[in-house]
């Protein structure tokens, strides 16, 4: 029984991992059509919600088959629990990618600035954590996230600088209120984002060493 269920628990692990591929695949996708002011991907996104959600299911139902039929003990129970709590994290940072794809859609036709070049460093921070959370699920260790706090204090940092940058830009033209009201929405989904990750981490760190610890 246990061999059955440690079989089913590293099928579940290879799940989440290609669920967490596809999250931040939709997001990385997202600013990248945001740049570039492309429709056409953006559109494509909005395409792989379904997918996602199917992930969000059928992981959620095998985690929790897992927990009736097996009544894991220890880290065994520790590494489901995680599970449960990651698709959440994952799901939400899709969607984010989804509602950022509906920006570009919005801001791509009309003569809008350029992303904020702050919005693109906030981005590589946020897509340093995902990866670096979804590594330290994959291998059981938690050095992958230890400077997390201080990521998660810039990731900070450049959204009140976005913030500041564009209620400037606003006032010095008000016709360019709409655009840059949509930056400011991009700017506080990767912080959602960037705390999800910090979310995942923190359950991540519980369920190697059985501890808590607050992040963010």
């Amino acid at each position: 029984m246990t061999l059955e269920m440690h079989k089913d628990i590293k099928q579940l692990k290879n799940q989440v991992l290609s669920m967490g591929s596809l999250a931040l695949d939709m997001l990385e996708s997202s600013i990248n059509a945001l740049i570039s002011k492309d429709v056409d991907s953006a559109r494509k996104i909005e395409k792989k919600k379904e997918e996602l959600k199917n992930y969000d299911y059928k992981i959620e139902e095998k985690t929790l088959r897992l927990l009736y039929l097996f009544q894991p003990m220890a880290i065994d129970f520790r590494r489901i629990a995680t599970i449960l709590k990651m698709i959440t994290y994952l799901t939400r940072i899709g969607r984010y990618g989804k509602d950022i794809s509906k920006i570009t859609q919005e801001i791509a036709l009309k003569r809008s600035p350029d992303v904020p070049i702050n919005i693109i460093h906030m981005w590589e921070h946020i897509h340093y954590m995902i990866s670096k959370v979804l590594e330290a699920f994959d291998k059981s260790e938690i050095d992958q996230i230890k400077d997390f706090k201080e990521r998660d204090d810039e990731v900070d940092k450049f959204r009140w600088s976005i913030f500041r940058e564009c209620i400037t830009y606003m006032m010095e033209n008000p016709q360019s209120i709409t655009v840059y009201a949509h930056y400011i929405m991009v700017a506080r989904y990767l912080e959602r984002c960037g705390d999800h990750a910090c979310k995942m981490a923190e359950k991540i760190h519980y369920m190697v060493t059985g501890t808590h610890i607050e992040i963010s």
